[in-house]
């Protein structure tokens, strides 16, 4: 029998069964992530509302399972029973794996371990959920699966925003639904510190609320660990007065004083209260990226005293039973190999020639650097890049253990761009497998805070590479994800809108501004005069839209864009069996991002305006913006709202803003006001005008 992909499934059941007759519809089922090896063979009798029971070999408890099977019962005759599972320790696979066998009457599971029973049930759910929507019975088919990496984790960065614990618990659901096994959490202030309370946020989560998490967590296959910035990224702790004397540099806190033993304090509680709030996790991240500190005149230089700093840090991650990670730039800049690691057009050659030049620098401090450290290098734009893997292999080269870290999300604003970077995930996912890397991490970064159901894409992208690798194409994947996320209606490219708006939201960041300055806004004396597009002057029409001319071309082709993806929205809202509020958070973009090309095209009507009568129409369709942006935003808040805790906490802790050295977003106002500055100035403007 022809092992099959979940592209072709359709087309195959027909040919299998073309020529019999009496036969069920075969249905259309296509897992996330792709199985290592899936055989139909047929139809089976199983229809998915008489699965019912369970028998397990060796008196194994079930692990946790979805809606579809939660209330399956035991039975004592096997043969009485739908499913039946085990775990075999001898069986011919990677851990994490396992056999799925479903016959004309009966299912077997088999796990590797007990990661690899959960996952077998997880997919034989993906199997239900297609059955059951399509109304046809289970297929007879054959399923041999396994990781190709080990450790498949996300970040979750909290650093500008909570969402609701609810949402969190939720999110873990559907991690493990798709073989995910690990978080990586820049929590920032967003743990109840006990050691050092200051620091915490007053809408902070209690170690114990996070413990409970990670207890859920680990349910699922899912371990926790910490990210607690540490050298540098300071800012949610050095801005508070209390630490103002560990600073490197009084005026910034931005950065430790490495030489200070006050630093260590600090960060050591802060990482206990970490440690103890995620017990399941192997893993301390310590953060070291973007950072340079001057020891306050020591004459030691910065590499060394990043070094310095490391080793401690490690040493006490070793000594908690921890498995320090470590952002690796810092000691690449210091040594001029940092550059090559993003430049696609150098030759092995030319890499090969800057690290001849430059190595030393690096071997200088080989002793310097702790052998009991992951380096992380990340690389989000270009992981194919030959100085990248250059880099990679001198940490192994010298005796250090290395991981990857891709990204979903970046610096792009409202929403993910480039696909969810899909095509930048499969590159590193690639080479992470075939170098025997044995894992990867999904950097999800809070910088300009858009909605986590919109980082979906990509993680599921994300977990397709890192379990399967690359057995399918990308559109492929996206179909799947439609059908896994939504329904088996919505799989076709026509139902593909994801892709379609990143256009519009890319427009929209500054179709407002004079500049590409959304994220200096808040630093202007004057934004509203010094960054805002100028109006229409009544006394000298058409000149601005001469001035504006590209821009109002694009917003006409831009609403044109968002009309249908509106259309397509509310079509899948109509047929989505599952996760309708991931369409609502897309739909409230897509509201958002159409209101500016419409009334960039109100402003031109006004400006063409050839009598007295078409020109004070225009002017009265211009003063309903603030009312209409008033009624937009609120339901924008209002979905967001459902999952999300849209302001910063107020009361004993009262929320500080730090001093945004990288001008992040999400960081400039403690209201939700930051979502729409652009917009809330150019409305100012359009009130004081007209």
């Amino acid at each position: 029998m022809k092992k099959l992909t979940a592209t072709f499934l359709s087309g195959c059941f027909i040919l299998l069964f073309s020529c019999q007759s009496k036969v069920e519809k075969p249905g259309d089922f296509k897992l996330l992530p792709l199985p290592q090896e899936f055989i139909i063979k047929g139809t089976s009798t199983l229809k998915t509302d008489k699965i019912l029971s369970y028998y397990t070999v060796g008196n194994i408890n079930l692990p946790v399972r979805g809606d579809n099977l939660k209330n399956i019962q035991p039975v004592k005759d096997h043969s009485k029973a739908q499913i039946i599972y085990s775990i075999d320790e001898s069986l011919d696979l990677p851990a994490e794996g396992y056999t799925l066998d479903i016959s004309r009457k009966q299912i077997t599971i088999t796990g590797k371990d007990n990661a690899g029973l959960l996952y077998g049930f997880m997919t034989l759910e993906q199997l239900i959920e297609d059955a059951k929507e399509q109304d046809v019975p289970l297929p007879v088919c054959s399923i041999k699966d396994y990781p190709l990496l080990s450790y498949r984790a996300i970040h979750l960065d909290m650093k500008h925003h909570l969402d609701k614990t609810e949402y969190y618990y939720k999110l873990l659901d559907k991690l493990a639904k798709y073989k995910v096994n690990a978080i990586i959490a820049e929590m920032e202030d967003k743990i109840k510190y006990e050691r050092q309370p200051e620091v915490g946020s007053a809408d902070a989560l209690s170690i114990n609320e996070w413990k409970k998490l990670s207890d859920y967590a680990i349910e699922r296959n899912i371990e926790i660990s910490p990210l607690i910035q540490g050298l540098g990224h300071a800012s949610f702790i050095l801005k508070h007065d209390k630490y103002k004397n560990l600073r490197d540099d009084p005026k910034s806190d931005w950065a430790f004083n490495p030489l200070d033993p006050e630093t260590y304090k600090v960060q050591f509680d802060l990482y206990l209260d970490a440690m103890e709030a995620t017990p399941y996790g192997r893993y301390l991240h310590v953060g070291g990226d973007e950072v340079h500190t001057t020891g306050r005149g020591s004459g030691i230089s910065t590499i060394e005293l990043q070094l310095t700093w490391l080793n401690k840090v490690c040493k006490f991650a070793e000594e908690h039973g921890r498995i320090p990670i470590f952002w690796d730039d810092m000691p690449l800049k210091y040594a001029g190999v940092y550059r090559p690691m993003f430049n696609t057009k150098l030759t092995g050659e030319e890499v090969d020639k800057i690290w001849e030049e430059n190595e030393y620098k690096l071997v200088e401090f080989l002793d310097l650097f702790p052998k009991n450290c992951i380096y992380m290098r990340w690389n989000y734009s270009s992981p194919q890049a030959i100085g990248n893997s250059r880099a990679m292999e001198w940490f192994r080269k010298n005796g250090m253990q290395v991981m990857g870290a891709t990204a979903g999300q970046t610096r792009w604003v409202l929403m993910p761009q480039n696909e969810g970077n899909m095509d930048n995930i499969k590159s590193f996912a690639l080479s992470s497998i075939s170098s025997g890397i044995n894992g990867l991490l999904l950097t999800l970064w809070d910088d300009d805070s858009p909605h986590f159901e919109l980082y979906m894409r990509g993680i599921i992208a994300f977990a397709e590479y890192t379990w399967t690798g690359e057995k399918r194409t990308k559109n492929d994947i996206k179909s799947a994800y439609r059908q896994r996320e939504f329904s088996n209606t919505v799989t076709d490219s026509e139902y593909a809108f994801i892709d379609q708006l990143e256009k519009p939201v890319a427009f929209w960041n500054n179709a407002l501004l004079v500049g590409n300055n959304r994220n200096q806004l808040h630093k202007l004396n004057n934004p509203a005069d010094e960054a805002v597009i100028s109006l229409p002057d009544r006394n000298n029409k058409g000149y601005w839209s001469i001035q504006y001319t590209k821009r109002l071309e694009q917003a006409a082709v831009f609403l044109q864009d968002c009309d249908s993806i509106a259309s397509k929205i509310a079509t899948m809202k109509s047929q989505a069996i599952r996760n309708t509020y991931t369409l609502e958070v897309y739909e409230q973009v897509n509201e958002l991002v159409r209101f500016t090309p419409k009334a960039l095209l109100a402003l031109k009507a006004y400006d063409m305006s050839q009598n007295e009568e078409q020109e004070a129409e225009a002017a009265e369709r211009i003063r309903q913006f603030p009312e209409e942006f008033m009624a937009l935003r609120k339901q924008f808040e209002l979905v967001y709202g459902k999952t999300r805790i849209l302001t910063k906490a107020k009361g004993y802790n009262l929320y500080i803003p730090d001093q945004d050295h990288h001008s992040h977003l999400a960081n400039q106002t403690v209201s939700f006001d930051w979502q729409f500055f652009p917009e809330i100035l150019f409305l100012e403007k359009i009130e004081n005008e007209f």
